[in-house]
């Protein structure tokens, strides 16, 4: 339906049926409308309809576009035009898209841009990448303890319209130090006389303006809130992280995880957005890191290269030992960064999670072995001291992956690395590493090669 609306909207624009398109935009909702400029081919037809929006929805559509759209409208527009876009953002969003544009294009837009305006901007800006100052606003509704609920509700009708949320109200002393919070649907069943102070709730969480805004996500998704206030060093209170940001912030996380567990680089621009050169740089690094590390499997089968002359057939049960150890390595680093990432898992909980896998390893490799063994038994017919070989360093490898596998990511987390640099490319290497001098190990032992 979506598509057949766009088909519909480029009909008209491209038979110049401007009344008609600026009546379909002004009945359309502002995300929709962003995605009708992804279909827009030409610089001139992105202008053409970007000044067809009415003022309410222009700043609005323009924070959903992406950085390339963006960017094209700012240099097409004028001053006059620019500063009523920059007017009309919400801070948070301002800062987020000025962090995203070269920056000769931020200098014209700042240029553009009242004064208190640019200099709550460059406040912004100032805040630590992926912290919680960063992707706060300012935009939220203050009140002081001493108000009548009469006067707290005359407040949020005066300032509310500007707001970015009215559904929480922060209470604050004369120093600005954050003092309670109070939700909307209490101060309007409270009597009109009834102080602030005495409906507001005082068991408050807040986050602090460096903190990692993963953790501050962690905590508005642990107490289920639509915000959570943010403080300076000195419990100020600086401003507000509401859900809609919170929401992006987790969609980054994920992305940046995901690309860090298939051994790419994190990248912010869409797929299809992406140049081929900067895909091939983003993968190449990872590519040749693991490409370096295979040697060492490479070095160990190079070392035990008398033994596989005088049995050749230890080679043949060399990929599925290396697969299965890399596959029980990546299940249980997969679980254990999601844990890590809702808070599920704790640094301090390392013994707990390496005793329930080592476990784990025991069930799931008794299972490998007797299957295997079975295996075996019917379509290879292998003599038995090799059987034997196989079925320990399959053994040995299961609990070998699951222990690093476990560790691995929560190593990493101590060191303040990304858990998600330690998922299955490099996991995978360890262990076939390590499983490959397990196998010729007990070969050389029992069989006696």
């Amino acid at each position: 339906m979506e598509q057949n609306l766009f088909e519909q909207l480029t009909e008209l624009l491209n038979g110049a049926a401007l009344p008609g398109l600026r009546a379909a935009l002004l009945e359309m909702n502002v995300v929709d409308i962003a995605r009708f400029f992804e279909e827009l081919e030409t610089r001139e037809q992105i202008l053409l309809v970007f000044r067809l929006l009415s003022k309410d929805q222009s700043a609005d559509v323009f924070s959903y576009l992406d950085t390339e759209h963006q960017q094209t409208i700012i240099e097409s527009i004028s001053d006059k035009e620019l500063n009523g876009i920059v007017s009309d953002l919400f801070i948070d969003d301002a800062v987020d898209i000025l962090e995203e544009l070269p920056a000769n294009v931020v200098k014209r837009v700042l240029r553009n841009t009242d004064e208190q305006t640019r200099k709550v901007i460059n406040e912004f800006l100032k805040y630590p990448e992926q912290s919680a100052g960063s992707i706060m606003t300012i935009e939220y509704v203050d009140l002081r303890e001493e108000y009548t609920a009469e006067e707290a509700l005359n407040r949020i009708r005066h300032t509310g319209v500007d707001k970015e949320t009215i559904y929480t109200c922060y209470v604050t002393d004369s120093r600005k130090k954050l003092r309670g919070i109070l939700a909307l649907h209490k101060l309007l069943m409270a009597d009109d006389k009834t102080l602030i102070r005495d409906v507001m709730d005082e068991n408050i969480q807040f986050a602090h303006t460096l903190d990692d805004q993963e953790s501050v996500i962690g905590i508005m998704r642990e107490y289920d809130l639509l915000a959570i206030p943010i403080v300076d060093n000195e419990d100020r209170l600086v401003g507000i992280v509401t859900v809609d940001d919170a929401l992006d912030v987790q969609e980054e996380e994920a992305t940046e995880d995901f690309e860090l567990m298939a051994a790419v680089l994190p990248s912010e621009t869409p797929y299809l957005r992406t140049g081929v050169l900067l895909m091939a740089k983003n993968r190449a690094p990872w590519l040749l890191i693991l490409m370096l590390t295979a040697t060492i499997t490479a070095t160990i089968i190079n070392a035990f290269e008398d033994a596989l002359a005088v049995l050749p057939a230890l080679v043949a049960f060399i990929p599925m030992l290396m697969d299965t150890g890399g596959n029980a390595g990546c299940q249980t680093s997969t679980l254990v960064i999601r844990g890590m990432a809702v808070g599920d898992i704790e640094l301090s909980d390392i013994l707990r999670v390496v005793w329930k896998e080592l476990r784990v390893s025991l069930l799931c490799g008794s299972m490998l072995v007797a299957v295997n063994l079975v295996r075996i038994l019917i379509f290879q017919r292998q003599s038995l001291y090799l059987i034997i070989t196989i079925s320990l360093t399959l053994y040995a490898t299961v609990i070998m992956a699951k222990t690093i596998g476990c560790t691995l990511p929560m190593v990493a987390k101590k060191l303040r690395l990304d858990p998600a640099v330690m998922a299955s490319p490099v996991i995978t290497s360890i262990v076939d590493a390590g499983a490959l001098l397990v196998y010729f190990t007990l070969a050389k032992t029992i069989i006696g090669i």
